[in-house]
């Protein structure tokens, strides 16, 4: 393979003199354009936010280049002021496609400490399978790199105090990769949260199903891929070693050597979102089932899970439950939804839309003495209607609300302009390595309480479990 080695002037001293903020609410406001009314629906259309331009140039390294770490470098890219000046794959035809993507002068590699050996990278994003997470990230941020991480942070959840004790040590900004934490939808449900539309929060149920062969991660598997053109040894470092498997090696997700299952590939995204709508630490409590119904190709990975979360009371929210699935053979079509309930109504959440729905209970509470002597029953109506009198009619104000997100809006392409604004100015990362670790471990629990068929404790402050 040849490289190009030309290097430009070190930023390292750059990205740790801005530094990285603190967990803390976005402070970037989504406007929202003229109400609309659809039927009887009042619906407000948002807008993109305005991220500018910068004169200060953010040269990104790729290290994972499968169709999500190139997805990714597609979207950084849309900012002004980026550029790719690496990227590194196991796979030779990756990288092929890199350098036809982002040009043939493009600096190629197998191995990701040549990228961030390299002055020209400023920020890395990391999007190999999970059991490279950790040890890739620790080596990005010791080395000076800005990272953006894929979701789930760790593939275990003892690896977060290696990634936290380094993001804290070298202060280089770092961002874990699960969009929704910056998506303008999920902003105007905390909104709407916070500014009591539904009540009191008592339940959340989220889920994302789907019905296909891809969606159920059997990835194309190139007849031509081979030892000669992956490096399947240094794939499996760390892990013993074994002869090359083309299906391990492209459907990675489906097998725990290198995954986390439904539950920490899907369910920390749902995390995610909640926890930043709530300003949530997470549950303490995990319980799950489900089991492999019907993709046996000899994965190790369940293709339906279903979770169930207590969350304690705490400064932003009150305790409440939540049940969250996946289905990877959904008949229905799949599709994802979540949806928070109080007791005033009731707020879902679609890839491109929010809608709010209020309800209210009647001052008056009816009455159920059918079945109750006549004497009795004309006891208990003059007793209501002294205790309950009819009030004047109300005007009906609308129940239902609707926020849409733009045409073509991409919450990546947001979840970007954070990381870029704090490499450029320092300012605060919502998704930092705490946020990442508090989204991913219950995440990751719910596969070990369904496999080991027990409920676990976990703390959300310390981050640590309690009982199993």
């Amino acid at each position: 393979m040849s490289h190009n080695n030309q290097k430009g002037s070190s930023r390292k001293d750059f990205l740790r003199k801005v530094g990285y903020g603190v967990a803390g609410a976005a402070s970037f406001p989504f406007v929202v354009t003229a109400k609309r009314t659809s039927g009887d629906r009042p619906v407000e259309h948002l807008s993109n936010r305005q991220w500018g331009s910068s004169k200060e140039m953010v040269r990104f390294g790729l290290i994972g280049a499968g169709w999500q770490g190139q997805g990714d470098l597609s979207v950084a890219l849309r900012h002004a002021g980026t550029q790719v000046t690496a990227a590194c794959d196991l796979y030779e035809s990756r990288l092929n496609k890199c350098r036809e993507t982002w040009g043939s002068d493009l600096f190629v590699t197998r191995n990701y400490e040549e990228v961030l050996e390299r002055d020209d990278v400023d920020a890395v994003i990391i999007a190999t399978s999970d059991h490279w997470h950790e040890r890739i990230a620790v080596a990005a941020l010791e080395a000076g790199k800005a990272v953006y991480l894929e979701k789930p942070m760790v593939q275990h959840v003892e690896e977060g105090a290696n990634i936290l004790q380094a993001a804290e040590k070298t202060g280089v900004p770092f961002q874990v990769g699960s969009q929704r934490t910056s998506s303008i939808l999920f902003e105007k449900v905390r909104d709407l949260i916070q500014e009591g539309a539904i009540g009191t929060l008592n339940f959340v149920e989220g889920y994302w199903d789907r019905f296909s062969a891809i969606g159920a991660w059997q990835y194309s598997i190139p007849p031509s891929a081979g030892p000669d053109d992956i490096d399947w040894m240094r794939y499996r470092e760390g892990l013993p070693q074994k002869p090359f498997d083309a299906t391990e090696f492209f459907r990675w997700r489906n097998y725990n050597d290198y995954g986390t299952g439904v539950a920490g590939d899907l369910f920390v995204h749902l995390f995610s979102g909640l926890h930043m709508i709530l300003g949530s630490k997470g549950p303490n409590t995990i319980m799950a089932t489900g089991g492999l119904r019907y993709w046996h190709d000899g994965r190790d990975a369940e293709d339906v899970v279903l979770g169930l979360y207590e969350y304690p009371e705490a400064p932003t929210h009150p305790a409440f439950s939540m049940a969250l699935r996946v289905n990877f053979a959904d008949g229905s079509g799949g599709g994802s939804k979540t949806r928070l309930v109080g007791d005033e109504g009731e707020i879902t959440i679609n890839w491109s839309d929010v809608t709010l729905r209020k309800t209210e209970l009647s001052e008056r509470p009816g009455i159920s003495t059918g079945s109750m002597g006549e004497a009795v029953r004309e006891e208990y109506d003059a007793w209501y209607a002294e205790a309950y009198p009819e009030s004047r009619a109300q005007i009906i104000n609308p129940r239902e609300f609707v926020y849409r997100a733009p045409d073509g809006y991409n919450d990546v392409y947001d979840h970007f302009g954070y990381l870029l604004k704090a490499i450029r100015e320092g300012s605060p990362i919502v998704q930092d390595a705490h946020f990442g670790l508090r989204a991913a471990a219950p995440a990751l629990l719910t596969s070990d309480a369904l496999r080991e068929k027990k409920i676990i404790s976990w703390d959300p402050e310390t981050m640590s479990i309690i009982s199993s």
